[in-house]
C-alpha cells in the first residue's frame, strides 16, 4: 500500500465561521486573517494505492463553477487535482474509487467536470462512494445547509450510474486496509476513512477536525449543523486517537498535513507533525 497527498489548491473562509465561539483574539494567532477576516485553508485530498485499487478521498472544489462563485472563496496557489495526480504518476483515468467524505462543494466539486455542455464524472473509470443517509441529506437539504450542496456536483454522479452506497455502521470495512468511520455533528453521516498503513492507523479527518487548530474541544466550526454532537464526537475520538497513537490527516490545515496527539495539562494537543514525504 502507498499513500499520496493530493493538494488541489487553497481557498479562504471567514475566520469567525471556522472557529465558532472562539474569540478572534485567540484564533487569529493560529490562522491569521486578512483585512476581510478571511483565513487561508487547504483543499487536501488523499490517494490510497491498495493492491490494484487507487482510491481517491475527496476531490477538492473543482473548476467548473463561474468566476462569481470562485470570487467568494479566493482560490489561490498553483496546485490542482490533475497536476497533483500527475506529480505522482497518475491521471484521472487511473482512479478506481472515489470516496466522498460528504457532499459539501469544497469536498466533492472536483468529482464532476464540464465536458462541452455536459456534466460528467471527472474519473471515468471510478466508482463513486457515498451512503444513503448522507445522500438523502444532501439531495433534500435543509435551508441552512443547502448553499453547500450544489446539484451540479451531486446529481450527475447518480445519473452516471457510477454511484454506490457504503453501509452505515460504527466502522464499516471498505477494503482489507481501509474502513469507514461515521460522524454526525458537521453534517449527516460524514465518512472518515481509517487506514491501516505499515502498522499505524491513519484517520482522514474531513470536517470533524478540519485543521490542527481545531483539536481543542471548544474549537468547533459555526458551519457544523449539530455543534454539541461535534463536541461529543471530538472528545471520544481524541481519547481513542491518543490512546492508540493514531496519525491524523487534516484536509483543510494550511500547513500541517499529518500529526499525532498527546495528553497535556491543557487537554489533548498536537504531538509530532509529519510532512507528506515522511
Amino acid at each position: 500500500m502507498k499513500l499520496y497527498v493530493i493538494e488541489t489548491g487553497m481557498f479562504k473562509l471567514d475566520g469567525g465561521a471556522m472557529f465558532g465561539v472562539v474569540p478572534k483574539s485567540i484564533w487569529n494567532k493560529l490562522n491569521p486573517a486578512d483585512e476581510n477576516n478571511m483565513c487561508p485553508w487547504a483543499l487536501r485530498c488523499l490517494l490510497i494505492e491498495d493492491g490494484d485499487r487507487r482510491i481517491l478521498v475527496d476531490t477538492g472544489m473543482g473548476d467548473k463553477q463561474d468566476a462569481k462563485f470562485f470570487s467568494y472563496y479566493f482560490m489561490h496557489g498553483d496546485d490542482t487535482l490533475d497536476k497533483s495526480l500527475a506529480k505522482h504518476g497518475f491521471s484521472a483515468a487511473d482512479i478506481t474509487d472515489v470516496i466522498l467524505t460528504h457532499l459539501h462543494f469544497d469536498h466533492c466539486g472536483g468529482a464532476i467536470k464540464k465536458q462541452g455542455d455536459q456534466l460528467v464524472p471527472a474519473f471515468p473509470n471510478a466508482t463513486y462512494w457515498c451512503n444513503e443517509k448522507h445522500w438523502k441529506w444532501a439531495t433534500e437539504p435543509n435551508d441552512r445547509e443547502k448553499a453547500s450542496f450544489l446539484k451540479e456536483n451531486i446529481l450527475p454522479i447518480q445519473e452516471s450510474g457510477k454511484l454506490k452506497m457504503i453501509e452505515v455502521s460504527p466502522l464499516t470495512p471498505f477494503t482489507e486496509n481501509v474502513s469507514i468511520r461515521f460522524a454526525y455533528g458537521h453534517t449527516e453521516a460524514m465518512m472518515l476513512p481509517q487506514i491501516n498503513y505499515n502498522g499505524r492507523t491513519i484517520v482522514y479527518m474531513a470536517d470533524l477536525l478540519p485543521a490542527a487548530a481545531h483539536i481543542p474541544i471548544p474549537y468547533v466550526m459555526a458551519y457544523d449543523m449539530f455543534p454539541l454532537t461535534t463536541l461529543l464526537e471530538k472528545k471520544a475520538f481524541l481519547e481513542e486517537a491518543v490512546e492508540n497513537d493514531y496519525v491524523l490527516m487534516f484536509e483543510h490545515d494550511p500547513t500541517i498535513a499529518f500529526c499525532t496527539l498527546q495528553k497535556t495539562e491543557r487537554g489533548i494537543r498536537m504531538k509530532d507533525v509529519y510532512s507528506p514525504d515522511n
